[in-house]
Protein backbone atom coordinates (compact mmCIF):
# COMPACT_ATOMS: atom_id res chain seq x y z
CA UNK A 1 0.00 0.00 0.00
CA UNK A 2 1.71 3.26 -0.78
CA UNK A 3 0.94 6.00 1.66
CA UNK A 4 2.37 9.41 2.53
CA UNK A 5 4.18 10.64 5.18
CA UNK A 6 1.38 12.33 6.85
CA UNK A 7 -0.99 9.53 5.81
CA UNK A 8 1.23 6.73 8.04
CA UNK A 9 1.12 9.28 11.13
CA UNK A 10 -2.31 9.28 10.89
CA UNK A 11 -2.91 5.38 10.10
CA UNK A 12 -0.29 5.22 13.25
CA UNK A 13 -2.49 6.79 15.63
CA UNK A 14 -5.41 5.35 14.69
CA UNK A 15 -4.03 1.63 14.67
CA UNK A 16 -3.16 2.69 18.22
CA UNK A 17 -6.31 4.06 19.56
CA UNK A 18 -7.97 1.19 18.41
CA UNK A 19 -6.05 -1.01 19.98
CA UNK A 20 -5.81 0.86 23.41
CA UNK A 21 -8.54 3.07 24.33
CA UNK A 22 -6.49 4.93 26.95
CA UNK A 23 -4.80 6.84 23.91
CA UNK A 24 -5.85 10.10 23.03
CA UNK A 25 -5.09 13.01 20.98
CA UNK A 26 -4.80 16.50 21.35
CA UNK A 27 -2.91 19.94 20.37
CA UNK A 28 -3.35 22.71 17.97
CA UNK A 29 -6.46 21.76 15.30
CA UNK A 30 -5.84 18.24 15.56
CA UNK A 31 -9.67 17.37 15.50
CA UNK A 32 -11.83 19.21 12.66
CA UNK A 33 -8.82 20.77 10.79
CA UNK A 34 -6.88 17.27 11.08
CA UNK A 35 -3.83 19.02 12.04
CA UNK A 36 -2.11 21.73 10.27
CA UNK A 37 -0.36 19.25 8.01
CA UNK A 38 -3.29 16.54 7.76
CA UNK A 39 -1.07 14.16 10.45
CA UNK A 40 -4.44 13.59 12.66
CA UNK A 41 -6.81 13.94 10.00
CA UNK A 42 -9.96 11.20 10.13
CA UNK A 43 -9.30 10.73 13.48
CA UNK A 44 -11.96 13.21 15.09
CA UNK A 45 -14.71 10.95 12.60
CA UNK A 46 -13.56 7.92 14.20
CA UNK A 47 -12.84 8.33 17.99
CA UNK A 48 -14.80 11.55 19.05
CA UNK A 49 -14.34 14.88 20.40
CA UNK A 50 -13.46 12.83 23.62
CA UNK A 51 -10.22 11.26 22.81
CA UNK A 52 -9.03 13.71 19.58
CA UNK A 53 -9.13 17.27 21.03
CA UNK A 54 -8.53 20.44 19.77
CA UNK A 55 -6.89 23.05 22.16
CA UNK A 56 -5.68 26.47 22.46
CA UNK A 57 -2.56 27.82 21.46
CA UNK A 58 -0.93 26.83 24.48
CA UNK A 59 1.98 24.71 24.26
CA UNK A 60 3.01 24.78 28.14
CA UNK A 61 -0.39 23.81 28.96
CA UNK A 62 -0.55 20.93 26.00
CA UNK A 63 2.29 19.22 27.22
CA UNK A 64 1.55 19.84 31.26
CA UNK A 65 -1.85 18.40 31.26
CA UNK A 66 -0.22 15.37 28.76
CA UNK A 67 2.46 14.58 31.86
CA UNK A 68 -0.48 14.61 34.28
CA UNK A 69 -2.69 12.52 31.74
CA UNK A 70 0.14 9.79 31.27
CA UNK A 71 0.51 9.82 35.38
CA UNK A 72 -3.12 9.21 35.65
CA UNK A 73 -2.97 6.30 33.43
CA UNK A 74 -3.77 7.37 29.80
CA UNK A 75 -1.08 7.26 26.75
CA UNK A 76 -1.58 11.12 25.99
CA UNK A 77 -0.09 11.37 22.15
CA UNK A 78 0.11 15.39 21.31
CA UNK A 79 0.70 17.70 18.90
CA UNK A 80 2.61 20.95 18.80
CA UNK A 81 2.55 22.50 15.80
CA UNK A 82 5.89 23.44 15.06
CA UNK A 83 9.52 22.46 16.87
CA UNK A 84 10.04 26.27 17.17
CA UNK A 85 7.40 26.58 19.94
CA UNK A 86 8.71 23.43 22.20
CA UNK A 87 10.39 26.04 23.78
CA UNK A 88 7.16 27.76 24.89
CA UNK A 89 6.91 24.29 26.95
CA UNK A 90 10.63 23.56 27.60
CA UNK A 91 10.65 23.50 31.30
CA UNK A 92 7.60 20.76 31.23
CA UNK A 93 9.57 19.14 28.60
CA UNK A 94 13.07 19.32 29.94
CA UNK A 95 12.48 18.99 33.54
CA UNK A 96 8.71 17.17 34.18
CA UNK A 97 8.97 14.71 31.48
CA UNK A 98 12.57 13.72 30.70
CA UNK A 99 12.99 13.66 35.08
CA UNK A 100 10.03 12.33 36.63
CA UNK A 101 10.68 8.53 36.15
CA UNK A 102 14.47 9.41 37.97
CA UNK A 103 13.02 11.58 40.46
CA UNK A 104 9.94 8.71 41.21
CA UNK A 105 11.33 5.42 40.13
CA UNK A 106 11.09 2.99 37.71
CA UNK A 107 7.62 1.57 39.24
CA UNK A 108 6.53 4.67 37.71
CA UNK A 109 5.49 5.42 34.08
CA UNK A 110 4.97 8.38 32.09
CA UNK A 111 3.78 7.36 28.58
CA UNK A 112 3.39 10.53 26.40
CA UNK A 113 4.43 11.40 23.05
CA UNK A 114 4.99 14.92 21.88
CA UNK A 115 4.66 15.33 17.90
CA UNK A 116 6.37 18.49 16.27
CA UNK A 117 6.66 19.40 13.04
CA UNK A 118 10.02 21.32 12.12
CA UNK A 119 13.12 21.61 9.72
CA UNK A 120 13.27 24.63 6.87
CA UNK A 121 10.71 24.55 4.17
CA UNK A 122 10.59 27.05 1.39
CA UNK A 123 10.76 30.17 3.03
CA UNK A 124 9.07 29.70 6.49
CA UNK A 125 11.65 31.96 8.21
CA UNK A 126 13.72 31.89 11.60
CA UNK A 127 10.55 31.00 14.05
CA UNK A 128 9.25 28.34 11.42
CA UNK A 129 11.95 26.85 10.46
CA UNK A 130 13.82 25.09 13.41
CA UNK A 131 13.83 21.45 14.60
CA UNK A 132 15.35 20.75 18.02
CA UNK A 133 16.66 17.50 18.22
CA UNK A 134 20.00 18.65 19.33
CA UNK A 135 18.57 20.67 22.20
CA UNK A 136 16.46 18.09 23.66
CA UNK A 137 19.79 15.53 23.38
CA UNK A 138 20.86 17.32 26.40
CA UNK A 139 17.98 15.64 27.99
CA UNK A 140 18.25 12.69 30.52
CA UNK A 141 15.33 10.44 30.54
CA UNK A 142 13.59 11.33 26.87
CA UNK A 143 13.36 9.38 24.04
CA UNK A 144 14.01 11.14 20.48
CA UNK A 145 12.99 9.84 17.59
CA UNK A 146 13.32 11.43 13.96
CA UNK A 147 11.91 9.32 11.43
CA UNK A 148 12.73 10.10 7.42
CA UNK A 149 10.45 7.97 5.58
CA UNK A 150 6.97 7.09 5.62
CA UNK A 151 7.43 3.05 6.91
CA UNK A 152 10.22 4.49 9.57
CA UNK A 153 7.36 7.19 10.54
CA UNK A 154 4.53 4.77 11.07
CA UNK A 155 6.76 1.68 12.67
CA UNK A 156 8.11 4.27 15.02
CA UNK A 157 5.29 6.20 16.26
CA UNK A 158 3.52 2.86 16.77
CA UNK A 159 6.29 1.87 19.34
CA UNK A 160 6.70 5.72 20.66
CA UNK A 161 2.88 5.41 21.80
CA UNK A 162 3.45 2.16 23.43
CA UNK A 163 6.47 3.06 25.23
CA UNK A 164 6.51 3.76 28.99
CA UNK A 165 8.79 6.56 28.56
CA UNK A 166 7.98 10.03 27.37
CA UNK A 167 8.88 10.20 23.47
CA UNK A 168 9.84 13.61 21.32
CA UNK A 169 8.74 12.64 17.53
CA UNK A 170 10.07 14.87 15.22
CA UNK A 171 8.51 15.00 11.63
CA UNK A 172 10.51 17.20 8.79
CA UNK A 173 7.62 19.53 7.22
CA UNK A 174 9.24 18.49 3.40
CA UNK A 175 8.40 14.51 4.46
CA UNK A 176 4.52 14.94 4.79
CA UNK A 177 3.59 14.79 1.02
CA UNK A 178 6.20 12.20 0.15
CA UNK A 179 5.06 8.33 -0.73
CA UNK A 180 6.27 4.95 -0.21
CA UNK A 181 4.99 1.49 -0.30
CA UNK A 182 4.55 0.23 3.16
CA UNK A 183 3.27 -3.17 4.13
CA UNK A 184 -0.94 -3.54 4.69
CA UNK A 185 0.08 -5.43 7.92
CA UNK A 186 0.27 -4.19 11.14
CA UNK A 187 4.26 -3.72 11.70
CA UNK A 188 6.40 -2.04 14.90
CA UNK A 189 10.03 -0.76 14.53
CA UNK A 190 12.60 -1.11 17.49
CA UNK A 191 13.30 2.06 19.29
CA UNK A 192 16.98 2.80 19.59
CA UNK A 193 17.74 0.69 16.39
CA UNK A 194 19.76 2.28 13.49
CA UNK A 195 19.17 1.04 10.03
CA UNK A 196 21.18 1.53 6.76
CA UNK A 197 19.73 3.04 3.74
CA UNK A 198 22.41 2.40 2.03
CA UNK A 199 25.09 -0.09 1.98
CA UNK A 200 29.15 1.03 0.91
CA UNK A 201 32.73 0.55 1.37
CA UNK A 202 34.69 3.80 1.23
CA UNK A 203 32.98 5.99 3.54
CA UNK A 204 29.83 6.22 6.90
CA UNK A 205 27.37 8.94 6.22
CA UNK A 206 25.61 9.45 9.51
CA UNK A 207 22.45 11.38 8.82
CA UNK A 208 19.44 12.20 10.44
CA UNK A 209 15.68 13.18 9.19
CA UNK A 210 15.54 15.08 5.97
CA UNK A 211 19.42 14.54 5.44
CA UNK A 212 19.09 11.06 5.28
CA UNK A 213 17.06 11.75 1.60
CA UNK A 214 19.81 14.50 1.34
CA UNK A 215 22.79 11.83 1.95
CA UNK A 216 21.06 9.23 -0.17
CA UNK A 217 21.20 11.76 -3.13
CA UNK A 218 24.91 12.89 -2.51
CA UNK A 219 25.75 9.07 -1.97
CA UNK A 220 23.91 8.30 -5.77
CA UNK A 221 26.10 11.05 -7.61
CA UNK A 222 29.44 10.05 -5.73
CA UNK A 223 29.22 6.33 -6.55
CA UNK A 224 29.49 7.84 -10.56
CA UNK A 225 32.65 9.08 -9.54
CA UNK A 226 33.84 5.66 -7.85
CA UNK A 227 33.25 6.53 -4.51
CA UNK A 228 31.19 4.09 -2.00
CA UNK A 229 29.51 5.30 0.93
CA UNK A 230 27.32 3.82 3.45
CA UNK A 231 23.91 5.89 4.53
CA UNK A 232 23.27 5.28 8.22
CA UNK A 233 19.88 6.56 9.30
CA UNK A 234 20.43 6.65 13.89
CA UNK A 235 16.15 7.01 13.65
CA UNK A 236 16.26 7.33 17.28
CA UNK A 237 18.60 9.76 18.83
CA UNK A 238 18.58 9.28 22.15
CA UNK A 239 19.15 6.05 23.17
CA UNK A 240 21.60 6.31 19.97
CA UNK A 241 22.52 3.00 18.11
CA UNK A 242 26.03 3.24 18.52
CA UNK A 243 27.07 -0.26 17.56
CA UNK A 244 25.73 0.02 14.23
CA UNK A 245 27.19 3.10 13.40
CA UNK A 246 30.08 1.70 15.04
CA UNK A 247 30.47 -1.37 12.56
CA UNK A 248 29.37 0.67 9.56
CA UNK A 249 32.64 3.35 10.31
CA UNK A 250 35.05 0.38 11.20
CA UNK A 251 34.39 -1.07 7.68
CA UNK A 252 34.44 2.34 5.97
CA UNK A 253 37.29 3.75 8.25
CA UNK A 254 35.42 7.50 7.66
CA UNK A 255 32.64 9.39 8.53
CA UNK A 256 30.74 12.46 7.54
CA UNK A 257 27.70 13.42 9.72
CA UNK A 258 24.59 15.18 8.45
CA UNK A 259 22.24 17.22 10.37
CA UNK A 260 19.92 20.25 9.62
CA UNK A 261 20.79 22.20 13.01
CA UNK A 262 23.63 24.41 13.21
CA UNK A 263 26.79 23.28 13.52
CA UNK A 264 28.21 24.54 16.59
CA UNK A 265 26.97 22.76 19.44
CA UNK A 266 24.78 20.22 17.32
CA UNK A 267 24.42 16.33 17.47
CA UNK A 268 27.23 16.05 14.88
CA UNK A 269 29.62 17.71 18.09
CA UNK A 270 28.61 15.42 20.44
CA UNK A 271 28.64 11.99 17.81
CA UNK A 272 32.14 13.14 16.38
CA UNK A 273 33.56 13.71 19.88
CA UNK A 274 32.05 10.43 20.97
CA UNK A 275 33.57 8.41 17.87
CA UNK A 276 36.98 10.05 18.21
CA UNK A 277 36.80 8.86 21.84
CA UNK A 278 35.92 5.42 21.52
CA UNK A 279 36.58 4.85 18.02
CA UNK A 280 40.12 6.60 17.00
CA UNK A 281 41.80 4.20 15.89
CA UNK A 282 39.82 2.80 13.39
CA UNK A 283 39.57 6.23 11.35
CA UNK A 284 41.50 7.34 8.34
CA UNK A 285 40.70 10.96 8.11
CA UNK A 286 39.04 13.29 10.58
CA UNK A 287 35.27 13.27 11.01
CA UNK A 288 33.70 15.70 8.97
CA UNK A 289 30.64 17.63 9.71
CA UNK A 290 27.87 19.42 7.53
CA UNK A 291 24.97 21.19 9.28
CA UNK A 292 23.43 24.26 8.59
CA UNK A 293 25.28 27.45 9.17
CA UNK A 294 25.55 29.59 12.61
CA UNK A 295 22.97 31.65 11.43
CA UNK A 296 18.83 32.63 11.86
CA UNK A 297 16.98 31.09 8.71
CA UNK A 298 16.66 33.61 6.33
CA UNK A 299 12.94 34.02 4.88
CA UNK A 300 14.99 34.40 1.43
CA UNK A 301 15.00 31.35 -0.46
CA UNK A 302 18.11 31.97 -2.16
CA UNK A 303 19.74 32.45 0.89
CA UNK A 304 17.94 29.66 3.13
CA UNK A 305 19.11 27.30 0.41
CA UNK A 306 22.84 28.81 0.98
CA UNK A 307 22.53 28.45 5.21
CA UNK A 308 21.02 24.26 4.78
CA UNK A 309 23.05 21.27 4.12
CA UNK A 310 22.59 20.03 0.31
CA UNK A 311 23.96 16.75 -1.42
CA UNK A 312 26.48 19.06 -3.10
CA UNK A 313 27.67 20.23 0.55
CA UNK A 314 27.66 16.29 1.40
CA UNK A 315 29.67 15.03 -1.82
CA UNK A 316 31.89 18.00 -0.96
CA UNK A 317 32.80 16.77 2.65
CA UNK A 318 32.64 12.89 1.70
CA UNK A 319 35.78 14.02 -1.12
CA UNK A 320 37.53 15.90 1.14
CA UNK A 321 38.84 12.62 3.31
CA UNK A 322 40.50 11.12 0.61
Amino acid sequence: MKESFAQAISAAISEEMRRDDTVLVYGEDVAEMGGIFCATKGILEEFGPKRCISTPISEGAIVGSAIGAAMTGLRPCVELMYSDFQLVAFNELFHSCGKWRYLHGEDYKLPLVVRCAGGYSFGAGAEHSNIFECLFNHAPGLTIITPSNVYDAKGLLKAAIRSDNPVLFFEHKQLYKTKMEIPDEEYVLPIGKADIKREGGDVTILAVGLMVQKALEAAQKLAAEGISCEVVDPRTLLPFDKETAYQSISKTHRCVIVEESNLRGGLGAEWAAMIQEELFDELDAPIKRVASLDVPLPYNLGLEARAVPNPEKIAAAVKALF
